[in-house]
């Protein structure tokens, strides 16, 4: 699998092809914290779904805000779930394994984005996940970016 790295990690990053890999590399139903939230494994409309949020997170196209609910509907689908300190950490864990394993860019401004925004992330939802969390009622599906300067680039 190529590593991509510059100006071409950064297209890459935005890609819904490359977000869906990611997806598919996120293995949940084998882990013994996080397979009781999806019994019957993980729908592909569910991964689909995440993938519609990831790429508006990460700058693309604003699907998720447009047709599955945006904001609101995020914290819907993690209300009442009771989401454990370990849970939240297992799983942001294994995001970053499966960004390893998708081959998103490996350069050090990209990943520290991916990290701090699954860090974020899981935080919220570990939260809106409790039976007593009080809900913010509207807010606007986060923009994530990384760096203001160009992208690392290894070669040159």
């Amino acid at each position: 699998m190529e590593v991509l790295t510059g100006a071409k990690a950064v297209a890459a990053s935005r890609s819904d092809t490359v977000r869906l890999e990611l997806e598919d590399g996120l293995t949940l139903e084998g882990d013994e914290l996080l397979a009781p939230f999806f019994p019957g494994g993980v729908p592909e409309e569910h991964r689909a779904h995440v993938t519609a949020w990831w790429s508006e997170v990460f700058g693309g196209p604003a699907r998720y805000s447009a047709e599955l609910g945006g904001y609101e509907g995020m914290l819907a689908h993690h209300r009442n779930l009771g989401i454990t300190p370990e849970q939240r950490s297992r799983f942001a864990s294994l995001y970053g394994l499966a960004a390893d394993d998708a081959g998103l860019p490996d350069d050090p401004e990209f990943r520290a984005a991916l990290v701090a925004y699954v860090e974020w992330g899981t935080r919220i939802a570990h939260a809106n996940s409790q039976p007593d969390a009080e809900l913010v009622e509207h807010a606007p599906v986060p923009r994530w970016g990384w760096g203001e300067a160009p992208p690392y680039d290894p070669d040159g």
